[in-house]
């Protein structure tokens, strides 16, 4: 971390309601526990944090510029799209993703037991975008293709001292996507915590700014889980730890873009 950097910080802290919902028997939520929302075997008990950011740098979030609206009115579209198996450009961005994850493996076909070597629950991966959406997919394609080798390695647990059951790499990845989703506050019309502010200033200069913070968030992820020798069930613990990595990285003075980010430079 670099020295200099102080941010502030009050905490709110609400955890999200529990749910009764049955898992299925590998300890995984069933597809039916994504739909309308996170996948429950971890997205249970983030939390909202406010965190307000001091210094020269400090935004008016009870505003936005028209270059802001239109950059929080684009990523509410991208959001609001969900996986649609019976689209085409759906489906060939998912094909998009096995060949720029196994460029030398040929894929069977959509639906396949090849899926889960990635991390998916089962054969038909678009059951596990339900809980993000599109958006999940697009941001696992980007992360693979911008960043072959830390995407790589994550998918394969080739770094450090790995855990004998280690969290599906894939299904990670979606709900990855839905806690940024979370942590943004992305339905409400206006921001209401500097973090959303800070990352629309960020998107209005960078339309990869989402996708980059979801790589960054990806290795900030497994490098909290190695460090904290975390088992399978406790990966609630690690991306609730990852949250407040991002927010506290987001509101340094001098982070003006994602790649100013100090977690950046583990994708590098």
């Amino acid at each position: 971390m670099r020295g200099g950097r102080k941010p502030g910080s009050c905490a709110a802290i609400r955890p999200l309601p529990l749910s009764s919902n049955s898992r299925s028997s590998n300890g995984l939520a069933s597809s039916e526990d994504i739909v309308g929302g996170p996948p429950r075997w971890i997205g249970r008990g983030l939390s909202c944090v406010c965190i307000r950011r001091k210094g020269i740098y400090e935004r008016d979030f009870t505003n936005l510029t028209p270059l802001q609206a239109e950059s929080l009115k684009m990523l509410k579209h991208r959001m609001n799209i969900y996986f649609d198996p019976s689209r085409n450009d759906h489906q060939e961005t998912l094909r998009a993703l096995w060949t720029a994850t196994y460029p030398n493996t040929e894929l069977i076909g959509l639906i396949s037991e090849q899926w889960k070597q990635m991390g998916w629950q089962g054969k038909d991966p678009s059951t596990d975008f339900r809980g993000a959406g599109f958006i999940s997919l697009e941001n696992l394609l980007f992360f693979a293709k911008s960043f072959t080798v830390p995407f790589q390695s994550l998918l394969n647990k080739q770094g450090g001292k790995r855990a004998a059951w280690e969290y599906p790499f894939a299904v990670a990845g979606v709900n990855i996507t839905f806690m940024i989703k979370q942590m943004l506050d992305l339905d409400s019309s206006k921001p209401r915590t500097f973090i959303k502010t800070v990352l629309l200033q960020m998107l209005a200069g960078d339309e990869r700014a989402f996708d980059l913070l979801y790589c960054v968030a990806f290795m900030i992820m497994d490098k909290q889980w190695l460090e904290k020798k975390a088992s399978y069930m406790e990966f609630n613990e690690v991306l609730r730890s990852t949250r407040t990595q991002l927010e506290r990285e987001l509101l340094f003075d001098d982070v003006v873009r994602i790649e100013d980010m100090p977690s950046y430079s583990l994708l590098l």
